[in-house]
């Protein structure tokens, strides 16, 4: 009986410490990066390429700078 006791205790414990790692490598995997990524647009007056987030759009285009939209939009 005691046999039967010890192995029963062993397995658990195999179960635990797996159930333990599984849970570390899947936590380790599954990280997001460091940094969100962010699509890249450039601007329609120089060229320079920026961030979406930190460009100006106007009908479809991306400035750097509202300047540039300025510059940009008004007629020769």
């Amino acid at each position: 009986m005691a046999k039967i006791l010890l192995v029963v205790l062993g397995l658990l414990l195999a179960y635990w410490i797996l159930k333990i790692y599984r849970k570390r490598v899947e936590k380790r995997d599954g990280a997001p990066p460091a940094g969100r990524v962010e699509d890249m647009v450039q601007c329609a007056q120089c060229g320079v390429h920026l961030p979406r987030s930190e460009s100006v759009t106007t009908r479809g285009n991306f400035y750097c700078s509202a300047e540039h939209q300025r510059l940009h939009s008004r007629p020769d």
